[in-house]
């Protein structure tokens, strides 16, 4: 039975400033870090065969971190299919601020909308339309060889993920949020049928 567990990096310092981040490469804070070893010690009795990343140095760090903890080195491959949700010409503004210029309306329909587009960026439909393809076409075939595969991403690049994996409607996805360094793990059958999904917790 193939394992999926998907992981959001640790705390960035743009989450720290309130800042849409989206694209820009920024590190992790000293938090995010702490958050990037506590992943790692949960799943210390896992067994992964390969990991997929994004391009984006906190997601890239987090594993790295993940894996240090948990003494492992595994293959990794980084895809830009996995990054951020690009949030164009909002990236590096303050949110509070930007609610306050253009009404908490729209701040609302630009962060929590499937399919509203920020200004240059993208909707997390957007993101899903090729977050999706990249996960059918390169992680689904290890899942079916039965290898166990794990996916350190961001918010929204794994938000459109969970609404595939757990048929989420572009509605119920607007009111659904992926801690930072929380595992999330996803059991399928031989036939890729999805058996169980749920949050790990330390024991």
């Amino acid at each position: 039975m193939a394992l999926l567990v998907i992981v959001r990096h640790g705390q960035s310092v743009w989450n720290l400033k309130n800042l849409f981040t989206g694209w820009a490469d920024v590190a992790l804070t000293h938090l995010g870090e702490q958050e990037a070893q506590h992943a790692g010690m949960v799943l210390k009795t896992y067994h992964f065969d390969v990991a997929f990343t994004s391009v984006l140095k906190r997601a890239i760090n987090t594993l790295e971190i993940i894996q240090q903890e948990m003494k492992t080195k595994l293959p990794v491959i980084k895809s830009a299919a996995l990054n951020e949700r690009n949030y164009g010409e909002l990236q590096g503004l303050n949110k509070a601020e930007t609610g306050v210029k253009y009404g908490i309306k729209q701040l609302m329909l630009w962060r929590r909308s499937f399919t509203e587009i920020p200004p240059k960026g993208e909707s997390l439909k957007n993101t899903y339309d090729r977050v999706i393809p990249y996960y059918q076409n390169e992680i689904v075939p290890k899942l079916k060889e039965g290898k166990n595969v794990l996916i350190v991403a961001h918010g929204n690049s794994l938000r459109a993920l969970m609404m595939f994996l757990e048929n989420i409607s572009p509605e119920e996805i607007q009111h659904i949020d992926l801690a930072t360094g929380a595992p999330r793990v996803y059991e399928f059958s031989p036939e890729m049928k999805l058996v169980k999904a749920e949050y790990i917790k330390l024991t």
